[in-house]
């Protein structure tokens, strides 16, 4: 396809948002034409959402921004199931009072990206529990079921992969892909929903929607995926050595959020930049051209975007200004205990348990490890969980590293 007339798909293209898309040429045709519906659905299974659905979160921001209309799905009914997709075990069941509870975590995110409202192109947020508890099983198997094979739906690598590692795949989650596909032909109905955006792991179910509208309402429907993410040594977004980085600042506060960020790898700093801040293009490639020492100035500005859109203006400049005083001005670390250790130890890797013990802050490397196990060790701000996690140079902040036990207690580590 040539370049796209819609800003919306000439945004993401540009980005690095867009995997695959069925018929893209008429769905930018669709674009052009006036605002569209679209919808990214979520599963209710913890309370916050975490980096990893940044990438969907920033999809539909710029859906609104480009002037459609954002829908949230809300997986109320079909996290009754679990999605089976690329997951080697079931998901936990979980009771109608958790999946409540985990609703009401997540809508707290979205308000920080999105406008909700009754306006064209405000955003709305629904939940597939409406039309789901409600369905008749038997009833639903016979209008709805003939439209999915067997044979079709064990070719979707999703199942195949399951399958081939001999892991059980239950009847339950095999419904699921039927009833995300249902969920399509909802939303079409109900709110005139042209597109389902997804990560690439849900092609198949988003092609299983699209089939299901072709057959029933002889409507065409779109689909758009974006890349699976994955930081550039391979570890998966919105999961870290420290833990799980959410989005709600009740989970994770908002400067060990920005931390996060910060310690983004040199070789994942433009691409982070394209997709999790909104800054313009040719600023982004000043920022990539940036090398050695001078990429810390693209880290910050990334970590300070980033927090900046999940937990405001205020919050991203105290976030920033607090690492500034720690690592730049060292007036927070004035006074601090430190230890030295050589730059050769830590580019080979140090054990974090053995930093903390030298550094005063554990009696011992095992107490240090209990320390770890607890929750209560950090590595320049973020929380260390890994009882055999190594610090190593890339973690160095102006030759230093902080350490701390608890909320009160830190050291620096010095490379030498």
């Amino acid at each position: 396809m040539t370049q796209p007339g819609s800003t919306f798909l000439k945004t993401l293209t540009e980005r690095g948002f867009v995997h695959q898309c069925t018929d893209i040429a008429a769905l930018d045709e669709a674009l052009c034409a006036g605002p569209i519906a679209a919808y990214v659905g979520f599963d209710a299974t913890a309370d916050s959402l975490h980096a990893g659905s940044l990438v969907q979160i920033m999809v539909l921001r710029w859906l609104q921004k480009t002037g459609h209309k954002p829908i949230i799905l809300m997986g109320g009914g079909t996290t009754q199931l679990g999605d089976p997709s690329f997951r080697d075990t079931s998901r936990p069941l979980l009771s109608d009072e958790q999946i409540a509870q985990n609703s009401a975590g997540i809508r707290k995110v979205f308000s920080q990206y999105l406008t909700f409202g009754d306006g064209p192109t405000d955003a709305v947020m629904v939940d597939n529990a409406d039309w789901l508890d409600p369905l008749r099983y038997l009833p639903f198997l016979r209008e709805f079921g003939t439209h999915f094979t067997i044979n079709r739906m064990l070719s979707f690598d999703s199942v195949r992969q399951r399958l081939e590692r001999e892991q059980p795949l239950t009847l339950l989650e095999f419904n699921y892909m039927v009833l995300q596909a249902f969920d399509f032909l909802e939303l079409s109905r109900r709110h005139s929903c042209v597109l389902q955006m997804g990560g690439s792991d849900q092609w198949g179910n988003i092609v299983n929607g699209i089939e299901l509208a072709r057959r029933i309402d002889q409507r065409q429907l779109f689909g758009l995926t974006t890349p699976l993410l994955t930081t550039s040594s391979g570890t998966k977004m919105g999961k870290t050595a420290g833990g799980t980085v959410w989005l709600n600042g009740d989970r994770l506060p908002p400067y060990e959020f920005w931390q996060f960020w910060r310690n983004t790898e040199d070789d994942d700093v433009a691409r982070f930049l394209r997709l999790f801040t909104e800054l313009p293009l040719d600023e982004v490639q000043r920022l990539a051209r940036l090398q050695g020492a001078e990429i810390n100035e693209a880290k910050e500005i990334l970590a300070t975007e980033v927090t900046r859109l999940a937990h405001g203006e205020d919050a991203a400049r105290e976030a920033a200004e607090t690492a500034h005083r720690a690592f730049s001005d060292h007036t927070v670390a004035q006074g601090l205990p430190s230890i030295e250790i050589p730059s050769v130890d830590l580019d080979a890797g140090t054990p974090l348990a053995a930093l903390l013990h030298l550094a005063g802050l554990a009696a011992s490397r095992s107490e240090a490890r209990r320390l770890i196990k607890g929750g209560g060790a950090k590595l320049n701000g973020a929380p260390i969980t890994d009882e055999s996690a190594l610090a190593r140079g890339t973690d160095l902040r102006d030759g230093v590293l902080v350490l701390s036990a608890g909320r009160k207690r830190h050291a620096l580590v010095r490379a030498i």
